[in-house]
């Protein structure tokens, strides 16, 4: 299945990240700090393997809704979160990460660039929906529970 992203700024922080978003379509302008997805095209790659899709939210918020469908939920917050990503990943497969509305996501995403990361996507719908869409839920993805 081939994802294609338009309209999005979209920055490849990396080699890796770029090889990624070619096998999977992305395209877009250099302009962002990390690529964007959106859920629909976020759940896929996870499903296929292509992604590891981190839910950073709080367990409260996990608990509220649910968390997306092949993510894993990592708090943001936890002292060893870069480490728990680093744990979860396997191989070198880029890291897509959703909270409720992007902002958190965003703020994550550069966190994981410090830390050297460099296969970075965002989900800037987040769960609950933002500006660039309507996000998780009210697309009717798939959840589990925690």
């Amino acid at each position: 299945m081939q994802h294609v992203l338009t309209h999005r700024r979209v920055l490849v922080l990396g080699g890796v990240a770029a090889g990624a978003a070619a096998m999977m379509g992305v395209v877009g302008r250099a302009q962002s700090d990390s690529a964007e997805m959106t859920p629909d095209e976020a759940h896929a790659a996870a499903q296929a393997g292509d992604v590891l899709l981190v839910d950073v939210r709080r367990p409260d918020e996990w608990d509220a809704t649910g968390i997306g469908q092949f993510a894993v939920g990592i708090d943001m917050r936890d002292e060893d979160f870069v480490a728990q990503v680093l744990a979860a990943r396997v191989g070198d497969r880029p890291v897509a990460l959703i909270c409720a509305r992007g902002v958190r996501s965003a703020r994550t995403a550069r966190r994981l660039a410090q830390a050297g990361l460099t296969d970075i996507i965002d989900v800037p719908e987040g769960m609950l929906g933002s500006r660039a869409g309507p996000g998780w839920l009210e697309r009717g993805l798939p959840v589990v529970r925690p």
